[in-house]
């Protein structure tokens, strides 16, 4: 099977959530002041201009390098991410599809809550993350990252078949960014901890794979320059 000749991934800008729940969670709120679902959360205005970044790099990119497809999660915060970049960027691109594999983590019944909630709601689960780890952990009704992976091979498996060849590029969730690597690159628990180690997936970051050896290699992780300052 073919693959795509590119393939870049890229994190929403900054959301209202990344910047309310680590507030919430550092005053041990059990609020943290967002209400409706995660799907629905919006980007702030720093995001906005994140993406407006994102748009005057691709604007900036050869005409041979521009995507060919775009494919973005279905919640708010990443279609808007490419909405925003897209007009910004005064190019011809083509029109974004939707995958629901691409949304980010499910934390099932703890969604939207922050810790100090969740301890009180779910006394249990501190203690089951504690013993399961970050990433074997599974949320009551939720994903653990495993299952987040087994999507992602599916998606990519879909892509590659579909697309091979072409220059794809997708937004979605850190997640997503993170788990993508894990399955391309066939990482182990230790191989996701230590690029997590390394550091966050940043909003609206660049992450980039090379299909032209007929494989996709790593080219560019979470890469941030076009942001400035």
């Amino acid at each position: 099977m073919g693959v795509v000749a590119e393939l870049i991934l890229i994190r929403h800008g900054q959301s209202a959530s990344n910047v309310a729940f680590p507030e919430a969670d550092a005053a041990g709120l059990l609020e943290s002041g967002l209400t409706g679902r995660d799907a629905d959360v919006p980007l702030t205005g720093l995001g906005a201009e994140q993406a407006r970044a994102v748009g005057r790099w691709l604007a900036a990119r050869p005409a041979d390098e521009v995507p060919e497809v775009v494919i973005t999660s279905p919640y708010v915060r990443a279609r808007e991410t490419w909405r925003i970049a897209a007009e910004t960027s005064g190019l011809d691109l083509p029109a974004p599809a939707t995958d629901d594999r691409l949304v980010d983590r499910l934390l099932g019944d703890l969604e939207m809550l922050t810790r100090a909630a969740i301890a009180q709601r779910f006394p249990d689960e501190p203690g089951r993350l504690a013993e399961a780890g970050e990433y074997q952990y599974r949320p009551p009704n939720g994903e653990a990252f495993e299952d987040v992976a087994a999507r992602l091979s599916s998606f990519l498996d879909d892509l590659n078949r579909d697309h091979a060849g072409e220059r794809v590029l997708v937004v979605a969730h850190d997640s997503v960014v993170l788990m993508t690597r894990s399955v391309i690159e066939g990482l182990d628990w230790a191989g996701v901890e230590a690029v997590a180690g390394a550091g966050q997936v940043r909003n609206a970051s660049i992450t980039r794979f090379d299909g032209s050896s007929g494989r996709l290699v790593l080219d560019g992780y979470n890469a941030v320059e076009h942001l400035g300052a």
